[in-house]
């Protein structure tokens, strides 16, 4: 009778498991996550953050995951190709930068979220080329990268804003005696930002240093420690513009020991001297004068050129777990979306001139900044210090942090919203005047790092409370 049983139980056995589909774990891993990403969308689960980015990139930011939602910032992964195929929401979107978009503005709506990361290149995920020509004859540019794009969900009648009112698929068009793309409304719905990782080992650095950074609660000894660096940005124009620049960011930070690396007080001669001076730790880095992709510079008060910051100055920031947020004034400096050439050999292969001078010091395993705002174009100066331009920007980052908003993606956002209540965008005006270009410093300026980041990490009493 036993015997009898047991083969009952042995064919029965075999009978399931011939008509049972083979699921090898590679294979569940990629489908549970759609499956468990749409029954949170149908139980009203919310996230605080998402983190866009290639699938390839998922485990090694399932740490990142796991250590956010641990500081109570509810966080989840969405790959691309969940996006681009419609897996979790409705099919909308002309291209993949529009899908990507209406999946924000999904994502807002049933997730109510705060966050948007992307993790990965411009080749990766792509970017929105803004056409706000500035009419600048002496560099051509009549489109540079935006990655606010991505940020500005609705218009004023909170409808989807496509950034493409005319319908000609050239986004934000402003080229002649009014706006084609008229008018957007340019304010950040959610704070957003962009981790610019080539390949999987950068993402890993990326993620460490940013985990380390929230775990251990800055020094004041280092983190008060305020690097300013600046010169006469502009010889035809009376007083150093830089300098003036730095000081009313210090200024706006009382308990902060500045340390102003100027071409006035001679401390400032070389890119070794920021180096020096960065190595020693402090909690923010703030230069104000030219760029390009490569290189920061500014000029001393008899028109040499002074402070020459190059990408390869990056490897010799030896400042460990002591890194800044660095704010940059200059030209392209945050243009991430670098092509690579061929030509360049062994340069490319350290990634030297394919990434860009603000990328390049978050990227940096150990040391550089923690995260980096900069110009993705042309970047634009009033020519009165309190006026409009990027270091109204960059200098209202410092007050907004001063008013105890301590996430880095939260200053980034109110900042925006506070730049376009002081200087509000006529449409109906040519392009390159001050209202285009108003809207171009917006555009263009750009968070690249996380922008859930609390600035000087978690404290003690908060790791007990939430480990």
């Amino acid at each position: 009778m036993k015997s009898k049983l047991l083969k009952l139980i042995v064919i029965a056995i075999l009978l399931t498991t011939a008509f049972t589909p083979i699921i090898s774990s590679a294979s569940f891993e990629k489908n549970i996550l759609p499956f468990h990403n749409l029954i949170r969308k149908n139980t009203n689960e919310n996230f605080d953050m998402i983190i866009i980015a290639p699938s390839c990139y998922k485990s090694s930011i399932q740490p990142l995951i796991k250590h956010k939602n641990k500081r109570g910032i509810s966080t989840n992964f969405v790959s691309l190709d969940d996006i681009y195929d419609f897996v979790l929401f409705k099919q909308q979107g002309r291209d993949d930068q529009e899908k990507i978009k209406y999946f924000i503005k999904e994502a807002i709506e049933n997730w109510e979220i705060t966050y948007v990361l992307f993790i990965g290149s411009f080749s990766q995920i792509p970017v929105r080329l803004c056409f706000n020509n500035d009419n600048y004859s002496g560099f051509n540019e009549p489109s540079f990268v935006s990655e606010l794009y991505y940020a500005d969900i609705y218009d004023e009648n909170m409808e989807f804003s496509s950034w493409d009112t005319d319908g000609d698929e050239i986004y934000g068009k402003w080229d002649g005696i009014v706006a084609q793309d008229r008018p957007i409304n340019l304010a950040p719905d959610v704070c957003l930002g962009r981790l610019a990782c080539e390949n999987e080992k950068e993402v890993k650095h990326v993620v460490r240093k940013i985990i380390d950074y929230e775990n251990k609660p800055a020094d004041p000894k280092w983190f008060k420690n305020m690097v300013v660096v600046g010169g006469d940005t502009y010889e035809k124009f009376e007083g150093y513009e830089g300098e003036i620049y730095n000081q009313q960011a210090v200024d706006a930070m009382p308990g902060f020991n500045a340390v102003k690396l100027w071409g006035s007080n001679g401390k400032l001669k070389s890119g070794w001297d920021i180096v020096k001076e960065i190595n020693k730790g402090c909690g923010f880095w703030y230069l104000t004068g030219h760029g390009n992709t490569q290189l920061w510079v500014t000029y001393n008060p008899e028109g040499s050129p002074i402070g020459r910051f190059n990408v390869y100055h990056t490897l010799f920031l030896l400042n460990k777990n002591k890194l800044p947020v660095c704010l940059v004034g200059g030209c392209h400096n945050s243009r991430f979306s670098v092509n690579t050439y061929k030509f360049l050999g062994f340069l490319n292969r350290l990634n030297w001139m394919k990434e860009c001078w603000s990328w390049r010091l978050v990227s940096k395993p150990y040391g550089g900044s923690i995260a980096t705002l900069g110009s993705t174009g042309l970047s634009w100066y009033s020519a009165e210090y309190d006026g409009e331009g990027l270091n109204w920007l960059n200098v209202q980052f410092f007050k907004e942090y001063a008013n105890d908003t301590v996430i880095l993606g939260q200053i980034w956002k109110n900042t925006l919203n506070l730049y376009l209540d002081n200087f509000p965008i006529d449409w109906e005006t040519p392009s390159g005047e001050f209202n285009s270009l108003n809207a171009k410093t917006v555009q263009e300026w750009t968070l690249l790092g996380d922008p859930s980041l609390k600035i000087g990490g978690y404290s003690a009493s908060t790791q007990n409370s939430l480990i």
